[in-house]
């Protein structure tokens, strides 16, 4: 019996560019700083010590030049004096390499394709036929089909044809969805020694670049919640970064559901990054903080707000990226509360688990 022959293995060779190749670690290495470009070369000449990055055919100093000829970055001062800081062109690069890596190289398509699992009489067209019924629209009627099926019923030269033969092609509502991101900033989120605030950071920056591509007339908000709650925009995502904060959880659902009730979408819903307990409220201008276990008070806060977001039919998904038993019994009751869904992932599959959710909620009607 013949078994397996192996030959030499022999890699592709990457055929990028020396600049193309050197942009990925950069953006990289300025992804986990926070947007300090200075801090993110700086780390590339402490790689290129141990990896020989560069050589004398192509300079680091060449690639900063490239990076600022190609628009990537730029002199904070406008008459080239100062710190190097990132450009709107960098800013987007770092989305769509966020993209790229999370959800992988989706293509720009359709305005909001948001489909219900409803059929009838939308505007998107699929593969389904059916009879035709009365009150359908003459611009659902398959004529090929209906013709073929009158030469069928009637013969090639009758040139009748009756109700009966007429095929409708069915068709799907598209809906506009409006998605509120929640992302826990307290100081949590880099305890130990454990980076999650940079995953959190390129999901949401995945996220948002998927939306503008690929639903265009769908809505994302972003909220960052720690002692208090605040909207920021999608320019501010790669300058994210934890801050010496409890979890004020309650704060962040407010300013949420403020967001969502000026939206005029019949679809929205929040996703919400923590991996923290609530541990803090702000009521009459002063905080009522308490790190030590669930604290019933701001829990009981909490519930009631998943029970006032389920009345307003707006589901909250949970991505919970902490272990503790007593902390993922928390979030099953909060999501009980709200009849919301909840995933208990680790970081290296929180992208993947939000864009599967995200994805499926394009098919359910809230």
């Amino acid at each position: 019996m013949l078994g397996y022959k192996f030959g030499e293995y022999l890699p592709e060779k990457d055929q990028r560019s020396r600049f193309e190749r050197m942009l990925d670690i950069f953006t990289e290495l300025v992804t986990h700083t926070s947007g300090d470009v200075d801090e993110a070369l700086d780390w590339m000449q402490q790689l290129d010590k141990q990896y020989n990055l560069f050589d004398e055919q192509y300079t680091f100093d060449d690639f900063v030049a490239e990076l600022k000829a190609k628009g990537y970055i730029r002199d904070e001062d406008e008459k080239g004096k100062g710190k190097p800081v990132l450009s709107s062109k960098g800013e987007q690069h770092i989305r769509k390499k966020a993209l790229d890596q999370i959800f992988g190289n989706l293509k720009k398509g359709g305005n909001g394709q948001h489909s219900t699992k409803f059929t009838g009489g939308g505007d998107e067209r699929t593969e389904e036929r059916r009879p035709f019924r009365f009150g359908d629209k003459t611009e659902q009627i398959d004529f090929a089909e209906s013709f073929r099926n009158a030469q069928i019923n009637h013969g090639v030269d009758s040139g009748m044809i009756t109700e009966n033969d007429l095929e409708v092609v069915e068709q799907e509502f598209k809906t506009m969805t409006s998605t509120v991101l929640m992302i826990d900033i307290s100081h949590s989120m880099i305890l130990y020694g454990e980076d999650r605030i940079t995953p959190a950071k390129k999901v949401a920056m995945a996220l948002s670049e998927l939306i503008m591509r690929k639903y265009p007339k769908d809505t994302l908000d972003i909220v960052v919640f720690g002692n208090d709650a605040w909207e920021i925009q999608i320019k501010d995502l790669p300058y994210l970064t934890v801050g010496p904060f409890h979890t004020n959880t309650v704060a962040g659902l407010e300013r949420a559901m403020d967001i969502l009730r000026r939206k005029k979408s019949s679809n929205k819903q929040i996703f919400m990054i923590t991996d923290g307990k609530p541990s803090c409220l702000l009521e009459n201008g002063e905080y009522y903080k308490n790190s030590s276990g669930l604290d019933p008070y701001i829990v009981n806060k909490c519930f009631n707000l998943a029970r006032q977001c389920r009345k307003l039919k707006v589901p909250i998904t949970t991505f919970m990226i902490a272990t503790d038993p007593y902390l993922q019994q928390f979030v099953e009751d909060f999501t009980e509360a709200n009849n919301g869904r909840a995933f208990f992932t680790g970081l290296k599959g929180l992208g993947d688990t939000m864009f599967s959710d995200f994805e499926n909620n394009r098919r359910r009607k809230f």
